[in-house]
């Protein structure tokens, strides 16, 4: 069995030695968040810092901080979710693993949530102020919850089968925010709580928000998979963490998640927005201040022995790779059966996750002919992009299984390569404009708005990438001349280093 709730799992960590107590005084502004990203890129243990300032709760980071740990917390379960996803891929392994067949029903039953009386996260109240104040970025807006598990359903069909649980920042302090009544709510575009936004504003009703903190981890991961519409993240959460989700009915409110740690309860009004943000982000800059909604705060409940779990985002890698490997791991195998023709799909981290998609696909259209060139890989290129927030990326590569049937998505400098060999440049590049991207991506015109390019090569070799640099060629530093050249024409133009970012050049 999985864990019950955030407790468990740091006991047994702590006892395996993959959890380190922290008790220094340490300020959630920015310095928990500096050790937490230096312990992250050294590969260490989960941090559990007993003795923040100014503040009563402990704090817990880099929980999923390696993929090794993140395996190890879901141990229990990774077989049944596996077995469930090949018996979807392919019901014919039932004929070979009959067993599979007994054990996969065992698994379903942890789909289904459980109403219950005893809600641990009930038994005591704060404010938001008293919540960790955590501030990774010294130009941030104010203080963030990183890992929300923000809970809605459907205003027209209320219930556990229409509801959406996602991790959509949620800014506690700062800006024009009223102190301990209005809390930022920021979420992206083709998110699941956007369906339930319009359909408030449809009914002109609020929209009911709990914003769950802490908890079994199966929640935090649920909330941030990309699942197919009409599988409610709790039945994902279920699953993963091998036991039904505990939910508690809250007279006139949506169902409170009884193991969580904490549990913001509040209303939206879908009309009104407020300046949230800045925020350093996964991008590698801040994202700027954005009007989007807010909650109007009615509760704060927590439980006695309240731990709060954070991250920080920032430039990749960060903690959240290890978000994006394990999804992988779970789905990378289903990817072929939601498109036809495509083999892989890899959304690069590096790059900030989204931006950039590398794809292999078949390219069968004329299987007769000549010499093949771009044309199924077109279509698969397009149905990617219309897949849930493979939508929102900005740069696709797609390359042609038969071309090379030994290449992955996930060597990325042998696809590049194998991309660049054979990629025709007169016919292979296709442009999308005016067309939906990320909303921590400002490369566009606006907020959301953008264009994508696909990049498409199919067929034989074109062009032979050379491997070591001409004979004589030398490589000097940018002259001091040079340089105040590039001031100069920094600052012709009103802009400044800061201003433009700290590795502005000309």
């Amino acid at each position: 069995m999985g864990y019950k709730n955030l407790q468990e799992c740091v006991a047994d960590l702590e006892r395996r030695k993959m959890l380190l107590r922290i008790s220094a005084p340490l300020n959630p502004r920015l310095e928990i968040g500096a050790v937490q990203r230096r312990v992250y890129q050294a590969g260490g243990p989960a941090l559990l810092f007993t003795n923040p300032l100014n503040c009563g709760f402990p704090l817990l980071g880099n929980l999923f901080g390696t993929l090794e740990r993140t395996l190890f917390i879901f141990r229990d379960t990774l077989e049944d979710i596996r077995r469930l996803v090949d018996i979807k891929i392919n019901p014919f392994s039932l004929i070979k693993h009959p067993l599979d067949a007994v054990k996969a029903p065992f698994a379903a039953l942890h789909l289904l949530p459980k109403t219950v009386t005893d809600a641990p996260v009930l038994e005591c109240r704060t404010t938001l102020s008293r919540l960790p104040q955590i501030v990774s970025w010294p130009m941030d807006g104010g203080a963030f919850v990183t890992l929300p598990q923000v809970y809605t359903e459907d205003p027209s069909k209320p219930g556990y089968a229409r509801s959406n649980l996602g991790m959509y920042r949620v800014q506690i302090s700062g800006n024009n925010y009223e102190s301990d009544r209005q809390a930022g709510l920021h979420y992206q575009i083709h998110r699941g709580i956007g369906a339930h936004h319009a359909e408030a504003i449809r009914r002109g009703d609020l929209l009911r928000v709990n914003v769950f903190v802490g908890g079994a981890p199966s929640m935090s991961m649920a909330a941030v998979m990309p699942l197919p519409e009409g599988m409610p993240e709790l039945s994902f959460a279920g699953l993963l963490g091998g036991q039904r989700i505990p939910m508690t009915h809250m007279p006139g409110g949506l169902p409170v998640y009884s193991e969580a740690d904490f549990c913001i309860c509040g209303v939206v009004d879908p009309k009104q927005t407020l300046p949230e943000g800045p925020f350093g982000d996964h991008l590698g800059y801040y994202s700027l201040a954005h009007d989007f909604p807010f909650i109007q705060v009615e509760a704060v409940y927590h439980r006695k022995d309240a731990i709060f779990p954070f991250t920080t985002v920032g430039r990749p890698p960060q903690e959240d790779t290890s978000f994006g490997a394990f999804i992988h791991e779970l789905t990378g195998p289903l990817i072929p059966t939601v498109v036809a023709g495509v083999r892989e799909v890899h959304a690069v981290d590096a790059a900030g996750v989204h931006p950039l998609l590398l794809a292999i696909a078949s390219e069968r259209y004329v299987p007769y002919a000549a010499q093949r060139q771009p044309q199924e890989l077109l279509t698969v290129a397009n149905a990617i992009l219309g897949q849930g927030q493979l939508s929102l990326a900005k740069y696709l590569f797609i390359a042609a299984h038969e071309d090379a049937p030994e290449l992955h998505t996930h060597d990325i400098a042998a696809f590049l390569g194998h991309m660049l060999e054979r990629a025709d440049w007169r016919s292979g590049l296709h442009f999308q404009t005016a067309t939906t991207i990320d909303t921590l991506d400002y490369s566009g015109s606006g907020l959301n708005e953008g264009s994508k390019v696909v990049i498409a090569a199919a067929g034989p070799v074109r062009t032979r990438l050379a491997t070591e640099s001409p004979a004589g060629l030398e490589f000097r530093p940018v002259s001091v001349e040079l340089t105040s050249v590039c001031r100069a024409s920094w600052r012709s133009r009103g802009l400044s280093r800061g201003r433009a970012g700290a590795n502005a050049t000309c």
